[in-house]
C-alpha cells in the first residue's frame, strides 16, 4: 500500500544504509515496493565493494557510495541504517561516525549490538532505534521487535517504524525484552521449519512419496497460520475446533502432550533469548574493552 506524503515520516528524506547484505535488501526491495521512499533517496555503503553496490543498483536503482565517499554521504543523510554484521560493527561505525551530525537517527539490526554499545561506538547522543526483525523479512512478511533510546522523539520513532512495516508486522518493546523477541520471532521460523521436517518425515513414513507430503504439509501450514490471522480466535480455540473427541487429531495432540512437545517448544524459546542475552553480553564487553583501550591509549 502506498504511504501518503502526510503520513509519511520518511517523505524527502535520505537514508544511508550501512552494509548491503540481504535483510538490507530485504529493507530497501519493501521501502521501494511500498513507495516508502524513492530509489534516489537510498545510499549504500558496503564493504564488498562495486560487486555488491552494483546488483543493488541495478535491481532497485538506489545510489551505491564508494567507501571512501561514505564520511560525506553519512553527513548528508537524515538516517543511518546499520546492517552489518555483529563482528564489523564497531569498525564500521568508528569507521564512518565522523561523518555522523546532530539531528540524525541512527537504526540498528545488527544482532546482539545494545544501543547503550551504539551511543558509546557514535561519540555523540544520537536517538537509536534497536530492531530484530526474521528471515521471513526477505518475502515482506517479516516480524520485527523495535526498542528506542530514551531521547528518541516521535519523529524517530516514526520513521524507524515505516522502514520495517515495509517487510512486515513490527511491535515496539522494551529492550530489555528484545532477547525474548529473538527466541519467539528471530529464531522462531527455524522451529517451524522443523515442525514441516517432521510433518513431511510422519508422511512418507506412512507411505506417501515426498513430493505429495511436501505440498500437503507446506499447505496446511499455510492454511493454518492464515486461519489464525484471518479470524483472530486464539489457537488453543482453533485447535480444539479441529480436535473432535476420541477422533484421530485428539489421539495425535495426546501423543505429543505424553512427549513433552509443547514444554520442549516452550523452553527452547526461552534457551534461544538466553543464548541472545549471552552473545550480546559478549559483543558488548568487547565493544567496552575496545573503546577503554582506545580512550586510555
Amino acid at each position: 500500500m502506498t504511504t501518503v506524503n502526510g503520513d509519511n515520516a520518511l517523505a524527502g528524506k535520505t537514508l544511508l544504509f550501512i552494509g548491503g547484505g540481504n535483510m538490507a535488501e530485504a529493507l530497501i526491495r519493501g521501502l521501494i515496493a511500498k513507495a516508502v521512499v524513492g530509489p534516489g533517496q537510498i545510499r549504500v555503503v558496503d564493504k564488498a565493494g562495486p560487486a555488491r553496490l552494483d546488483v543493488l543498483r541495478d535491481r532497485y536503482g538506489i545510489r551505491p557510495v564508494p567507501e571512501e565517499a561514505a564520511p560525506d554521504a553519512a553527513r548528508d543523510a537524515d538516517v543511518i541504517v546499520l546492517a552489518v554484521k555483529p563482528k564489523d560493527a564497531a569498525g564500521a561505525i568508528r569507521q564512518y561516525r565522523g561523518g555522523f551530525r546532530d539531528g540524525q537517527t541512527v537504526v540498528s539490526f545488527v544482532a546482539g549490538l545494545s544501543i547503550a554499545s551504539i551511543r558509546r561506538l557514535l561519540g555523540r547522543p544520537l536517538p537509536v532505534a534497536r530492531a530484530m526483525p526474521n528471515t521471513s523479512s526477505s518475502i515482506g512478511l517479516g516480524a520485527t521487535g523495535l526498542s528506542f533510546s530514551p531521547d528518541a522523539g516521535d519523529a524517530s520513532r516514526r520513521m524507524a517504524r515505516q522502514l520495517f512495516e515495509a517487510i512486515g508486522v513490527v511491535r515496539e518493546v522494551d529492550e530489555s525484552l528484545l532477547d525474548i523477541v529473538t527466541g519467539v520471532s528471530g529464531s522462531g521460523p527455524a522451529y517451524f521449519y522443523y515442525v514441516v521436517e517432521a510433518l513431511i518425515a510422519g508422511g512418507t513414513a506412512g507411505g506417501l512419496d515426498a513430493e505429495t507430503a511436501r505440498q500437503l504439509a507446506y499447505q496446511t501450514m499455510l492454511g493454518a497460520a492464515e486461519m489464525l490471522r484471518q479470524t483472530g480466535e486464539p489457537p488453543e480455540t482453533l485447535r480444539r475446533n479441529v480436535t473432535s473427541p476420541g477422533g484421530t487429531t485428539e489421539a495425535a495432540i495426546r501423543l505429543m502432550e505424553e512427549a513433552g512437545v509443547g514444554d520442549a517448544i516452550r523452553r527452547a524459546v526461552l534457551r534461544a533469548a538466553e543464548r541472545a542475552a549471552e552473545m550480546g553480553a559478549e559483543i558488548d564487553a568487547e565493544i567496552g574493552r575496545e573503546t577503554g583501550a582506545a580512550e586510555n591509549g
